[in-house]
């Protein structure tokens, strides 16, 4: 009998799923969808600026914040 494994979702790969949304990810989807401290939320979209990632941050009414990849950095293009 096969047994096919499946490689798990990280939680960054979840993160960058939500911010790859046309209407981007508010730091609250984030900290629910990872279950982390808001700090940590912020911390990690720190680490994807560095990374070369480029994300924009957009006002979405009473929601708050959103933010959304709008560019990456070469490297990480080619490894997707």
């Amino acid at each position: 009998m096969p047994t096919t494994t499946t490689k798990s979702q990280t939680k960054s790969d979840t993160v960058i799923a939500l911010l790859d949304r046309a209407k981007g990810a508010t730091l609250d989807e984030i900290c629910k969808a990872t279950n982390w401290q808001p700090h940590s939320t912020r911390a990690f979209l720190t680490g994807l600026r560095k990374k070369g990632f480029e994300l924009a941050r957009e006002q979405r009414g009473e929601e708050g914040t959103s933010y959304r990849i709008t560019a990456r950095s070469s490297a990480e293009d080619a490894s997707v």
